[in-house]
């Protein structure tokens, strides 16, 4: 039998039927819904005199238009609130279990499946949201979705989609101390560049990748798509199966040691083949920082932006562009610049470990006074987690204060807007121009850099409080 990569063994168990000279039909075991990509699908299925074929494989929950402060008042922007009332009504119409503002279970979606047991190894999952990624870090097949794909996987729980090409990612070695899983990612995206993976489902395998958290795992999976990936998925192992253990919807009794078995099978065999591969050292990595306007415009804390002479001639253009816009300068250093506004949070750093990681630096610091600091957790579940653990105490001996959970100033979607030309050091995921508000300035990085920028109002390697 010819050796299988894992996402062959995932991708064609799921295969319904192949169109020759076209796309495969690919069943969907899991179909995440927001308020913001579903409202036109559910209206295309009214439309049509359909109802959503199997309701109990979505879950929704809302979470880029949600308000971080007064949850329990009514939602004040009146296109934010339709769209959350909007999303309630279509899901107790079509039977839809939904965790709305307030409930136990209520964040963002890529925080949610996770820590409930939804996404399991093996499973193909789909959201109307790109880092639907994330969700790969179990072994699963997940990605992004349009809005009429939307509407296909409600009306068929089933997508049409051509199988992409394979590429595996390894970085062996060990991480260095205050290198994190975000800092391994900003350094693969800046080797590989923003298209470097696009037409390809990554495989991260190697030492430094078997070596992170369950978490980790899934900031890396969830930036795959920042360099053009259709997904990214790390072969489920010990890790994975103890995280997932004893979650509410994680296989209990035995259905857990039948889907236990199966998911040990679950890896690239010995000669599996791939389209592309490329090989990293973890010690060559450091603390990272991006100084433009793509996540692949990064570079260690202690390094220089590149010099002109060192651009491709077809790339200056944009490369200026995007320097004029962050008002940095071709080959200097970005450390010691002035930060306004700290961030931490998103699907990306928005879970318990991140929130751990920037209380562990600001301890026994205090806030920067030019500081404005927003810190918000992925999920009401992780909010309630750092109240038991006495992260919220540290936080506001140290001047921060914790929010209510959901997207943020991940996107400027929300009341959480970097006003225009101000610096955001950023957990999160994009820094384009105006990610997050018209003409806001996005630095990402991991949450150890931001707790250092934070405590200190300029950009600071992390390692000097460690």
């Amino acid at each position: 039998m010819k050796a299988k990569t894992l996402f062959d063994k995932v991708w064609d168990a799921h295969v319904v039927e192949h169109v020759e000279g076209g796309p495969n039909i690919l069943y969907i075991d899991k179909h995440l819904i927001h308020e913001v990509t579903s409202p036109q699908a559910f209206s295309g299925l009214n439309a049509r005199g359909l109802n959503v074929f199997r309701p109990e494989r979505t879950i929704a929950t809302p979470d880029h238009n949600v308000p971080t402060v007064n949850q329990h008042l009514p939602i004040v922007d009146m296109e934010s609130r339709s769209q959350v009332e909007t999303l309630k009504a279509n899901c107790e119409k079509n039977g839809i279990e939904m965790y709305g503002l307030n409930h136990p279970n209520n964040g963002i979606v890529h925080v949610v499946g996770p820590e409930l047991g939804h996404t399991q190894p093996g499973m193909t999952l789909v959201c109307g949201d790109s880092h639907t990624s994330t969700h790969g870090a179990f072994g699963a097949v997940a990605f992004g979705i349009g809005t009429s794909e939307v509407e296909m996987v409600f009306a068929t729980q089933c997508i049409m989609q051509s199988k992409p090409k394979k590429m595996r990612i390894t970085v062996d070695g060990e991480l260095a101390k205050g290198v994190s899983a975000k800092d391994l990612t900003l350094y693969v995206i800046a080797q590989l560049g923003t298209g470097g993976a696009t037409g390809y489902f990554v495989e991260y395998a190697g030492s430094a990748v078997r070596s992170l958290s369950m978490e980790g795992r899934m900031t890396v999976c969830n930036m795959s798509i920042e360099m053009g990936a259709r997904g990214g998925m790390i072969a489920p192992d010990e890790t994975t199966f103890e995280y997932i253990k004893g979650r509410a919807y994680a296989p209990k009794g035995d259905e857990w040691d039948e889907k236990l078995t199966y998911w040990k099978t679950l890896k690239s065999d010995e000669g599996a083949e791939f389209d592309m591969e490329y090989t990293y050292r973890a010690e060559d990595i450091e603390p990272m920082i991006t100084y433009g306007t793509n996540p692949g415009m990064g570079m260690g804390i202690t390094a220089c932006v590149p010099a002109q002479a060192d651009i491709q001639a077809s790339e200056l253009p944009s490369f200026k562009k995007s320097l004029a816009y962050m008002e940095y300068e071709f080959g200097r250093k970005i450390l010691g610049k002035k930060v306004d506004y700290v961030f931490v949070g998103s699907c990306t750093n928005g879970r318990i470990e991140d929130l751990r990681a920037f209380a562990s630096l600001v301890a026994g610091h205090k806030k920067a006074d030019s500081i404005t600091a927003w810190i918000v957790p992925g999920s009401k579940k992780v909010e309630k987690q750092a109240m038991e653990e006495g992260l919220v105490e540290i936080l506001e001996e140290a001047g921060f204060e914790l929010r209510q959970p959901g997207c943020s100033a991940c996107l400027a979607m929300n009341e959480d807007k970097v006003p225009a030309g101000k610096y955001c050091v950023s957990t999160s995921n994009r820094n384009f121009e105006g990610r997050q508000g018209p003409g806001a300035r996005t630095l990402l990085a991991s949450p150890l850099t931001a707790a250092a920028a934070a405590i200190t109002g300029v950009i600071t390697d992390p390692r000097e409080f460690l």
